[in-house]
């Protein structure tokens, strides 16, 4: 599954509704509001949880994803030691991350292409990609722009 920066993970694109991804994928394992009222959708087989924004007219805004299949520039990431992914990325020019630290995990969080890498004892878990916010302050959703 290939992981397109600023635009989302495989077929599914920052910015589709409901709907658009029930089309692709079919109905989500689990389909649950958040303590936001956000909608999210799980899917088990492609290990990923998609969340739709309630303020932005539950639109996918946020992806979280720990499949073994996720494919970050012709690289694999899961389950990889966090400085191999991160030297994969350096040619790309990514370069720039905030780290931050809790209990046996971390987090490697880069805010150009909003995307966070999670690392338990060093080595890649789950990766997490948000639809980007424009200088504007706005989302730019991706979908349906040619």
């Amino acid at each position: 599954m290939k992981i397109n920066p600023k635009n989302g993970i495989d077929k599914l694109i920052f910015g589709m509704k409901q709907n658009d991804v029930t089309a692709i994928y079919g109905k989500p394992d689990r389909n649950y509001k958040d303590e936001d009222d956000n909608v999210i959708f799980a899917y088990n087989k492609l290990k990923m949880r998609l969340t739709f924004y309630v303020e932005e007219e539950f639109k996918l805004g946020y992806i979280v994803a720990s499949s073994a299949e996720l494919d970050l520039f012709g690289n694999k990431i899961i389950n990889r030691k966090i400085s191999e992914v991160k030297k994969d990325l350096v040619v790309k020019g990514i370069t720039k991350f905030t780290q931050e630290e809790f209990d046996t995990f971390e987090n490697y969080f880069n805010e150009e292409n909003w995307i966070i890498f999670q690392t338990e004892f060093d080595e890649v878990v789950k990766f997490e990609i948000g639809a980007i916010i424009n200088q504007k302050d706005e989302f730019d959703w991706k979908f349906g722009k040619k």
